[in-house]
Order: structure tokens, then sequence, then C-alpha cells
């Protein structure tokens, strides 16, 4: 039964493999073997080790002397290693008493739909969910932001549940939540793109103290404080209203997959996964991605104001930013009236686009009217073919105090306006450029959401921030440099059609 489920995958039939192997053996003249089965043993060990996985059950079905030799563990521990990077010694397997035949078809090929990237449907919340092979486990890791504000530290990972082969070679499901150890869990596929975990002895996951001494211990975890070291009033509020809500969720949880974005040679900096900062409500991990001149930077984990999954910042790189000296950066009245100028005039630009559409549907021979006069309307992707060579020569046709264009300096200086509220003061003092951008703000619950202008500072290829002109605060957003394996899309729309479903999740 086993081995009637796992060869329901891709892979090459019995009946081909030895069709093929016949046609050349009859070619290759007489006295040469005629079909496989005349192969000796040891070669036919070789040639069944470059298979995948999946086509060996059927094929061992197909008669005895292919059964008996891929019962030869040198096949099924070169398929352990090549598909899933299992690097285990025969010796240590030997001693757990697990054979790479078993390893193979009960653990990595039933459970190879979770690994990857997950989100956990966890309200507006969401989270970070890597499921990996370990050694001889499956571990799903939740990655948690470090404690705020310090938002370069590095990412904290914690088990929350593994799969491995027990007595008999079954695999069972252990959950690892709580505060007792590891005990009995469940998983459930529910489709390719979707799963649930179930834990089956929550008690577990109770504390001797009650309610309180586990708030006092996940808030050691989460924020590594106590409630008296947060003065602030509100924050106390989010944070309990935060522990209120996840808490409901310590028993069973469904998980979305997700991929991490495309990359492509002309990108400003290698699209990804950040932390960021995000006030009262701590940090935020988020997934910066291209999409044509625009980048979108997506919430991965988000809070009762805006959710995980929403649209935190969208910028137009074909709208760069220049001051024309660090006192209007110093300033935040100057840097406002900058940066709503180039606000106005892309509102404007939206409208002619639209006046523009209009009209060509009535006349296609019409030119595009603007705030200045009639003009075609602009190629944007010229525009954005030329910001490359506008940040590597320092030439920018970006906004300056006057309006008109000015040099690009490389490394400019940069510093945050007088005023502004930043949870992290230690940031770079250059950057590379700037860039207009929107902001999303949202009223709790999500109510009366609204995109407002910022400027986006790309600092380097690890580091970027943004700086909410509406709520006059700063926010500042490190990489993510772990190590994230099978969370590469199969195609750019999938990793499109992805996003647009993780806005639905928490809209």
């Amino acid at each position: 039964m086993e081995h009637r489920a796992v060869a329901t995958g891709p892979g090459p039939s019995t009946s081909s493999t030895t069709a093929c192997v016949e046609g050349r053996a009859s070619a290759s003249g007489p006295g040469r073997p005629r079909n496989l089965l005349d192969l000796p043993p040891e070669l036919l060990v070789e040639i069944f080790c470059f298979l995948p996985g999946v086509s060996l059950p059927s094929l061992a079905a197909s008669c005895k002397k292919f059964h008996q030799i891929l019962n030869t563990d040198t096949i099924w521990r070169r398929r352990c290693r090549l598909e899933y990077g299992v690097s285990e010694n025969q010796r240590r397997l030997e001693m757990v008493g697990i054979a790479c035949r078993d390893l193979y078809i009960k653990l990595l090929h039933p459970y190879r739909n979770i690994l990857g990237l997950w989100q956990p449907d966890i309200g507006p919340y969401g989270g970070l969910l890597n499921v990996v092979v370990d050694g001889l486990f499956i571990i799903g890791w939740m990655y948690l932001p470090p404690h705020d504000p310090r938002v370069n530290d590095a990412m904290r990972c914690k088990p929350l549940f593994r799969i491995h082969l027990c007595d008999k070679n079954k695999a069972e499901v252990e959950c690892m939540y709580g505060h007792k150890g590891s005990h009995k869990g469940d998983i459930q596929i529910v489709k390719k793109d979707e799963f649930s975990t179930k834990c089956n002895q929550t008690d577990f996951h109770r504390m001797a103290g009650g309610r309180q001494e586990e708030f006092r211990t996940w808030l050691a975890e989460e924020w590594g404080r106590t409630l008296e070291d947060i003065f602030h009033e509100h924050m106390q509020e989010l944070i309990l209203m935060k522990f209120i809500y996840t808490s409901q969720y310590d028993n069973c949880l469904t998980y979305r997959r997700i991929y991490l974005p495309p990359s492509a040679p002309e990108d400003l900096l290698p699209p990804g996964l950040f932390k960021g900062t995000y006030g009262s409500h701590g940090l935020e991990i988020v997934m910066l991605s291209f999409h044509g001149t625009h980048i979108k930077v997506t919430k991965i984990t988000g809070d009762p104001n805006v959710p995980a999954g929403q649209l935190t910042l969208h910028i137009d790189v074909t709208r760069p930013i220049l001051f024309p000296d660090v006192e209007h950066l110093r300033s935040f009245d100057k840097l406002s009236q900058i940066v709503l100028e180039v606000h106005q005039q892309v509102q404007c630009d939206q409208q002619n686009q639209e006046h523009w559409h209009d009209n060509t549907q009535h006349n296609p021979s019409s030119l595009q009217p603007t705030c200045n006069g009639v003009q075609e309307p602009e190629d944007q992707e010229t525009k954005a073919a030329g910001m490359s060579t506008m940040l590597e020569t320092g030439e920018s046709e970006g906004a300056t105090a006057g309006g008109s264009p000015a040099p690009s300096v490389p490394g400019q200086p940069f510093v945050l306006p007088v005023g502004v509220m930043a949870r992290n003061e230690v940031y770079p003092r250059t950057c590379r450029a700037c860039f207009y951008g929107t902001g999303l703000i949202a009223g709790h619950g999500f109510t009366s959401p609204e995109r407002t202008p910022g400027l986006f500072v790309l600092f380097d290829e690890q580091c970027f921030g943004f700086i909410w002109l509406d709520l006059k605060s700063f926010s500042l957003y490190s990489r993510i440099e772990d190590a994230l394996r099978s969370a590469q899309a199969p195609f750019r729309e999938a990793f499109e059609l992805m996003l647009k479903s993780m806005q639905s999740w928490t809209s």
C-alpha cells in the first residue's frame, strides 16, 4: 500500500525504462544483453540510483529481481541526499534502526508538500513558518523578529512541530509548543498549498501558575522584558491584546504557502524578507518585491491596524528625490514640501492618464493632456531603464527644492528630520538614493485604510527606511539573512497570485 501511494508521483514508468534499454541492447549486436533483466545487479544498482525516488516503488513491483535490487540502501541513500539534502552517514542510520528506503517512502515523500515557507492564519498577526528536513526529522520552525527595537539582530527560531520515524518505522507528528516538552500532534494536508496542525495534548501547553504565568513567560519571549518595563499604556494594551488573541490558536493552526520574491539583474537591491520597526507594534516581518517600475513591501506579520498580507509600502522608482543639502533633510517642513510636490505631481499624472485613456478610446490619435498643457504619455519603462544608470553615474532627474534636476551624490549624507520619531536611532548616516512612495495607515481593526505620502530611503542592499509624513515617524528595515530552502516560486505568475491571495486572507 505504501509503495502504491509513492508511485503516483511523476517519473519514468517501468515499461518505458525497459523499452529504452532493450532498444539500445538490440542495436548493440548479438551476444549483448537484450533487456534490462540481463544486466548484472551492480550495474542495475547504478542505473536505479539515477531514477527519481517516486518511480522506484513501481519498478520494484514489476519483477522479483528488481524488487530484490531495490532493497539496496545505496539507491535510497542517494535519493534522500539528492532530493532532500539528507546527509546522515550509514552508521548513524544503523544505530537508530532506520533504513534510507523507509526514510524516503514513509517520511520524506509523504510530507514533501509541506516543505518551504508558510504563513499561519492568526488573524491580523500572521507569521512566518519554515518547514525543513533536518537530519532524520522534518521540523517546522516559527521565525520571530528580534526583540524591539533591535532590528539588526538575528531572527529567533522556535520549533512548533517535528515529524520523525518511530517504532516500526511509522511517521509520528510531535507538537513542540508549550513548556513541558514534545507531545502528540497531528498534521493534515488540506491541499497542495495549505495544511493544518493540531495538538492532541493541550495540557502540555498550560503552566502551573495559570494564565498570569503564561503571559509573563510569553512576554519575556516575545518582547524580552516585563510589563512593568513598558511604561506606554497604549503599548501595554496592544501587547495584552496580542497575547489573548494568539493564545487561542495554541492547539490548532492553518498554514498557507508563501514564496520568496523572484529577482532580476536590474533590481536596485535584492528582493527578499526584512524585519522592520512599526512603533508601538514592535518589529514586524515584511517582503520586498519588484514589479516593473514599482517596489512593493508586503506584511508577512501584522498588527490590528494594518494586518499581515497588506501592502504596507508602495515605492515608485521612477520618482527619485534629491535634496539640495542635508539641511533640507534635517528640517521636516522642507522635506515635507519636497515630497508633497512630487505627491501632487503623481496625483496629477494619474488623472491625466485616466483622461488620456478615456480620450484615446474615442479618438486614438489624441494626445495626453497634462497640468501644463498637452503631451504624449510618458513611457514608464524608459524611465525605469534609466534608474540603474542614475545610481551608477550619479545623475538624477529627481526633484530638488526648486523642482529642477540636479546631480545625485553616491553615498549622500542622510539624517532624520528634527521631530520625526524613531524606535531605533542606530541607522546609517549615508544613503544611496531616495524615492517617493506611499505607506498604508489605518485605524484599529483595519478601518479607514489610506495610502499616505512618504520617503523611501535606500541605504544599501541590506537596509532601507521609510519616513511616514502623516505619522511623523521613521521605520528602519534590515534584511533577514537566514537561508530559506524550498521557497522559490515555480514561476513569476505564481508569486503574483500569492500576493493577491495574501491580501484577501486578512482583508
